[in-house]
């Protein structure tokens, strides 16, 4: 499958733009042509889409994000089929990641602190409902124009009682992980407990608490 193109349609969808791209998604704008509204159009990136440990992630961020009706975690509407093409509609969000907000402009104390509540409210809102996030971290985190937080990418989610990641497998971005991550072990709210604090910790003073040169120096820290 190739990259979804402009003026195509995805169920009652059509695209109108590209969004943007991460390491396993592209996000596009589109128009819901039955309920007359706009949304955010996520699909698995070209080359990666014959992959079934990808597809089963896939499903499961909207499976997670699904389960979770609150206003600090973003709202999946439906998971589609278009062909071969899985596709998930969401809702459209303004503004930016809390990542390019940290780096494009001046947050007061209290607009931070404002932002970490709302992380918090809407994490103990899936740690109740037993999925634990497990990629927490500022690029994860969409800060709206009027200073709403939205929690994205239930990717990594893992349900209560489910396990589909390999056990020895790493998952997660390696500056945000909780020494158990790094060693492969499973991951439970604890887990996002931590990235939360590296979140905060970078909000506050600006760098992150675990860096260096390379990636297995960072694990290292983290694990000493």
């Amino acid at each position: 499958i190739v990259s979804v193109a402009v003026g195509s349609r995805l169920g009652p969808y059509e695209v109108t733009a590209k969004l943007g791209e991460g390491g396993m998604g592209e996000v596009y704008r589109a128009h819901d042509t039955k309920l007359k509204r706009d949304v955010a159009i996520k699909v698995i990136s070209a080359g990666l889409d014959a992959d079934e440990t990808v597809r089963k992630r896939f499903r499961r961020e909207a499976e997670a994000t699904a389960k979770l009706m609150h206003p600090n975690i973003i709202t999946v509407y439906e998971l589609g089929l278009e062909g071969e093409q899985l596709f998930m509609a969401m809702e459209l969000l303004d503004g930016i990641d809390l990542k390019h907000a940290l780096t494009g402009r001046k947050m007061s104390l209290d607009e931070k602190l404002g932002v970490m509540e709302q992380i918090c409210e809407g994490l103990a809102f899936a740690h109740g409902h037993e999925i634990v996030h497990r990629d927490l971290k500022p690029a994860n985190i969409h800060v709206l124009p009027s200073g709403k937080v939205k929690i994205m990418d239930f990717g990594l989610a893992r349900f209560g009682g489910s396990e589909m990641t390999t056990t020895g497998m790493v998952m997660g971005t390696p500056h945000y992980m909780s020494p158990e991550q790094v060693r492969g072990a499973k991951a439970d709210a604890r887990s996002d407990v931590f990235a939360l604090g590296c979140v905060l910790y970078e909000m506050l003073t600006g760098r992150k608490p675990f860096d260096a040169e390379s990636m297995h120096a960072v694990l290292f820290k983290i694990m000493q």
